[in-house]
């Protein structure tokens, strides 16, 4: 939500659904109070330093990103996640978790010990969680299918997945990786796939359903 493009990326996305993607890592910070002693020398968000943020810091941050994102899309976030999962530091953990009660959304787990915290927490959270980048493509066609064989027999999995083109504008060290990644979740054969495991592709509404 602090990033170039927001805008347009948001008029893009309506009707879709869509979850905050927490930053608090790089770029300026929305919630005009973030406090100056937080900031990096340029004035941007905490970086390296938020694994000491205080959880007040975190919900007001985490807050002022969801109601941009709502404001942009004209309807409500489906979930909460956060940028190179920082929720995995405690006060990161605390301050999207009372932001994530207020508003009723999910949050993304990404193993047990993150999963338990959140619910007792009174958040809710997928049962299970697959996916990663690095100097690969992490879905590629041969993991697509070896992740559907070893998926749990029930529950909602979330499959963490980065397609797109090369970038244009931004420097990333995820770049071709994308586009292998989108050609496999293109391919006809994977919801072939699917269909045969007797999987339902969902998005994070079937929490807040449930």
């Amino acid at each position: 939500m602090n990033a170039p493009g927001t805008e347009d990326a948001a008029r893009q996305a309506r009707g879709l659904a869509i979850g905050l993607h927490l930053n608090l890592d790089r770029g300026p910070p929305v919630d005009p109070g973030f406090p100056r002693e937080w900031r990096t020398v340029d004035g941007g968000l905490a970086g390296a330093r938020v694994a000491g943020l205080p959880a007040d810091v975190v919900e007001a941050e985490a807050l002022a990103q969801l109601e941009r994102l709502e404001r942009l899309l004209g309807q409500a976030a489906t979930h909460l996640d956060v940028h190179k999962h920082l929720h995995r530091h405690p006060q990161v953990l605390e301050g999207l978790s009372r932001v994530a009660r207020r508003a009723g959304l999910p949050v993304r787990s990404i193993d047990a010990d993150m999963r338990g915290a959140l619910r007792a927490r009174g958040v809710a959270t997928n049962d299970a969680f697959v996916g990663e980048s690095g100097e690969t493509a992490y879905w590629t066609p041969e993991r697509f299918r070896a992740a559907l064989a070893a998926l749990p027999a029930e529950g909602v999995t979330e499959w963490m997945c980065h397609p797109g083109h090369l970038p244009q504008v931004v420097t990333t060290r995820y770049a071709a990786q994308r586009e292998v990644e989108l050609s496999t979740f293109l391919d006809a054969r994977s919801r072939e796939a699917l269909a045969q495991a007797g999987l339902q592709p969902t998005d994070y509404r079937v929490l807040t359903r449930a």
